[in-house]
């Protein structure tokens, strides 16, 4: 009796460590943060749909992305702990490495600059050097570094006005020529009723200039504490974009509803336009480059203007940029 009251309180026990427990099946997942750049929008999509999509969940990420937009510098979110991740312009990321923040750049979705500088066709500007003297609207901060750097290369002098979230000075004829984004601005004057004859646009790439903008950053120590977070990150952000490319309308469905939940105006045209040319601007520039990669040549033009212009006093080796840890500082 002895043996099988033994057994019968064994065999129970066995069959009870025999199953897997909840955590050995699911490990938990890591909880992340992510900022962007701006407000809901299609320039961002990739995140969205990633997150909406189940794709980071898939890779062990428990994302959350922060509201972002006026007041909300995703930089300094990252500098103070509040963000994991964040998008930002390379422009900005070297200015802040610069300084002591040590940024990585994790992936870089925009591969080239989609700044243009648009005049009228009746003001007689056809080139950069005739912008010399003009009126020429310029965001603030890192948003202005590009015409700046291009300016200085030209060796011009503009009448700097300072330029507001609308191209609305351009349209009163307050100032001769706007800054504008390839997927935002210039779609909105086509809109206002301007035709695309009556508009000269100078994309700031094809002046030999090409600033990479859109990227995903993190600090160092974050990647260097925990590298499969950041892989992750990478992995799923990227099957993000890709999807959302090759599922417009879906994809399109998901911003305009994040867009209305940050309670942000929502104009389908508008947002179908953002997505085709964040897929143009997704797009490496030779069939040999890799989508999300930083390249390197550009990296190293844009760190060199920052230096010659005085906007930086070095920059990190391109390894040492993207991640890597065995190369010094230039």
């Amino acid at each position: 009796m002895k043996i099988k009251c033994c057994l019968a309180v064994l065999i129970p026990l066995l069959l009870f460590t025999a199953l897997p427990s909840p955590a050995a099946a699911e490990p938990a997942l890591k909880k992340a943060t992510l900022m962007p750049l701006w407000t809901p929008q299609a320039q961002f999509a990739g995140y969205y749909v990633a997150l909406e999509k189940g794709f980071y969940a898939q890779h062990g990420v428990d994302l959350t992305i922060l509201k972002a937009g006026p007041g909300h510098a995703p930089v300094q979110a990252l500098h103070n702990g509040a963000a994991d991740f964040a998008v930002l312009w390379l422009t900005t990321a070297l200015q802040h490495r610069s300084t002591g923040v040590n940024l990585v750049n994790l992936a870089q979705i925009v591969q080239k600059s989609s700044l243009m500088l648009i005049s009228r066709k009746t003001s007689g500007i056809k080139t950069i050097a005739d912008m010399n003297g003009k009126k020429v609207g310029l965001w603030g901060g890192d948003l202005s570094i590009p015409p700046r750097a291009l300016f200085a290369q030209q060796g011009i002098t503009v009448h700097e006005v300072p330029q507001s979230q609308t191209v609305n000075l351009f349209l009163r004829g307050g100032i001769d020529v706007t800054s504008a984004m390839w997927y935002n601005e210039y779609h909105t004057l086509l809109n206002s009723g301007l035709d695309r004859e009556e508009l000269e646009v100078i994309f700031l790439h094809e002046q030999g200039l090409n600033f990479p903008e859109d990227g995903l950053y993190a600090l160092e120590k974050t990647v260097h504490r925990d590298p499969a977070l950041a892989a992750a990150m990478v992995t799923a952000s990227l099957a993000g974009w890709r999807y959302a490319f090759e599922h417009p309308d879906e994809t399109l469905d998901i911003v305009i509803r994040q867009m209305r939940e940050a309670r942000v105006p929502a104009n389908r045209v508008h947002q179908k336009w953002m997505l085709e040319r964040m897929r143009d601007l997704f797009k490496p520039a030779s069939p040999q480059g890799t989508p999300g990669l930083l390249n390197q040549p550009d990296y190293e033009a844009v760190g060199s203007i920052m230096c010659i212009e005085g906007l930086i006093h070095a920059y990190p080796d391109y390894t040492v940029f993207t991640g890597g840890s065995d190369a010094g500082e230039k």
